[in-house]
């Protein structure tokens, strides 16, 4: 039962990984809304790292974000928090790996492994984490715009990037949450056992009777 779920944990976690680089890479976080005073002849869309138009046509473009120190906070902490949700999910990944009991790598020691694949789950929890805040914080933004009755510019609405960033931090918590789980269980095969040690003195005993019982028997017949 403890190695499925160290399995399922470490499922889930590649899984949100891969989310994560999909989310980053995403030009949908935002999208041009067509609720407004504002006619659109296009359809707008951003990420964190450029900014796209596309026509009717089909035809898009899109330009990258001038500069850094130029960006709102919000995004270049998404930015930031994205970047360190992969990072803790590539360690998480490797340190699974490692920890599994099933695996070979890094010998038979149990609770070395184990101690190892601890670390993975909370590197999978901070994955999660990282994504949660980045995606939250950036969708929370665009709904205090949107619903904002003096801001005259473009309004947006969430994009599908979001909702693929929510889904990995999920995953990954659960991955997490799992193998922490998962290191608090030991069964009965991975239990050192401690054998009884005989006493000293019934050994003595032991040694010392039969020779009694010889010395009784050679008197007997003086």
């Amino acid at each position: 039962m403890n190695t499925l779920i160290e399995v399922v944990a470490l499922f889930l976690g590649f899984v949100s990984w891969i989310l994560t680089l999909i989310t980053l890479e995403d030009q949908h976080w935002r999208e041009s809304s067509q609720d407004g005073s504002v006619i659109l002849t296009s359809n707008l869309y951003e990420n964190l790292w450029m900014s796209c138009a596309s026509d009717s046509t089909g035809n898009y473009n899109c330009r990258d974000f001038p500069s850094l120190f130029a960006l709102p906070g919000y995004i270049q902490a998404s930015r930031a928090l994205m970047i360190a949700s992969i990072v803790f999910g590539s360690f998480g990944l490797v340190a699974t790996l490692v920890g599994m009991k099933c695996s070979k790598i890094g010998g038979e020691n149990y609770v070395l492994k184990g101690k190892i694949a601890a670390v993975g789950g909370v590197f999978f929890l901070l994955q999660g984490l990282c994504t949660m805040i980045a995606v939250s914080w950036y969708a929370a933004n665009i709904t205090q715009q949107f619903f904002d009755i003096l801001y005259q510019g473009t309004k947006y609405e969430l994009g599908e990037a979001l909702y693929i960033g929510w889904a990995s931090g999920t995953l990954a918590i659960c991955g997490g949450s799992c193998l922490l789980c998962s290191c608090g269980i030991m069964t009965d095969s991975e239990k050192i056992p401690y054998p009884l040690q005989p006493s000293s003195r019934g050994h003595v005993r032991s040694t010392v009777a039969p020779s009694q019982s010889v010395n009784y028997d050679r008197n007997a017949y003086v």
